[in-house]
């Protein structure tokens, strides 16, 4: 019959390898996704990072941007996710504030994640974050509200060509992701207790 140490270790074994698979599964996308953009010219990547703001960059008053921003839902994530203002006319150089809007429906908390991209992908580049909630995971208590911020500029040597810039959210679930590595790492911690605590009455 096994112990309760062996029955510990298999489920830490299991979580772990599921975790590591989810992992790889999602860096493999990486790459593909990549290819399509840099080929198809959409969905540009955004940056990632807090971008540092500008200090002394002028705005070029000359020229103005539409910035169209948009909202999705992956399925089965009970929120409303929406931006605040659909669309801004922008000066390049010019640091803008807006936010997106966010109401969990269920009435169980809900972790969120924000996946952003830019189209067209050219202009992607030229798209700095200064403050963004896709940073960040997004808790959110049942019924619960949040006005998740976005500041942002846009580069002045954005191409002539480009006149409009799509910011697209999609919105995910990632509660289950998010336990489970919680759980894997507090099954961790209590394996090392153990192995030492037998260590010392041995």
């Amino acid at each position: 019959m096994q112990g309760p140490a062996s029955s510990n270790q298999k489920l830490t074994l299991k979580l772990l390898a599921a975790t590591l698979a989810m992992f790889g599964f999602g860096f493999a996308l990486v790459p593909l996704y990549d290819v399509m953009c840099e080929a198809l010219g959409i969905n540009g990547k955004t940056n990632t990072e807090s971008a540092l703001q500008p200090q002394g960059m002028v705005p070029d008053t000359s020229r103005l941007i539409r910035v169209e921003f948009m909202a999705h839902r992956n399925q089965g994530i009970p929120w409303q996710f929406e931006p605040e203002k659909t669309t801004m006319e922008v000066h390049p150089g010019e640091v803008i504030q807006t936010a997106y809007l966010a109401k969990n429906l269920s009435n169980q908390e809900i972790i969120g994640q924000a996946v952003p991209s830019i189209s067209p992908g050219q202009g992607a580049t030229y798209f700095n974050k200064i403050e963004c909630f896709c940073f960040n995971q997004q808790p959110l208590v049942g019924q619960g509200q949040a006005k998740m911020p976005l500041i942002f500029y846009i580069e002045p040597d954005i191409p002539q060509s480009i006149h409009t810039l799509t910011l697209s959210y999609t919105l995910y679930d990632i509660t289950q992701s998010s336990e489970e590595k919680i759980e894997v790492a507090n099954l961790a911690k209590s394996e090392r207790l153990e192995r030492v605590t037998q260590g010392a009455n041995q």
